[in-house]
């Protein structure tokens, strides 16, 4: 079985996500409401987590702890998930943070504010 079939799998109850994420149930609702993880549902309705919702749940916070609010959020994730379905790979941190740049810089030159640096200053200081 390969790795990433095995961080795929929903093993884990929100009981253990909570501990493993310090995040409380509601949060963790809460982002699923807004479709930033999918969590598997048993039989019975109960969310069944896997290691990469995991990853996703503790991604979120760290951008909420930098400042980033749930518009920023939801924007970052719609952009891996776009270049992720054009057949790429998944859009690294950096490359992301060079993508913004570039565009703030571009805005800048022009004169105008870019659509987004409302939302990514915080990244670019």
């Amino acid at each position: 079985m390969g790795s990433e079939i095995r961080r795929s799998m929903p093993v884990l109850p929100i009981s253990i996500v909570m501990q493993l994420t310090d995040l409380t149930a509601r949060q963790i609702r809460y982002y699923e409401e807004h479709n930033l993880v999918q969590p598997h549902r048993t039989e019975g309705n109960r969310r069944m987590f896997s290691l990469n919702d995991v990853d996703v749940l503790l991604e979120i916070k760290e951008m909420l702890e930098r400042g980033t609010n749930m518009a920023g959020i939801k924007k970052v994730f719609a952009m891996k998930k776009h270049v992720n379905t054009e057949g790429k790979k998944e859009i690294s941190d950096r490359e992301l943070r060079r993508i913004m740049r570039e565009e703030m810089l571009q805005a800048r030159s022009m004169q105008k504010t870019s659509i987004r640096q409302g939302n990514f200053t915080r990244f670019y200081k």
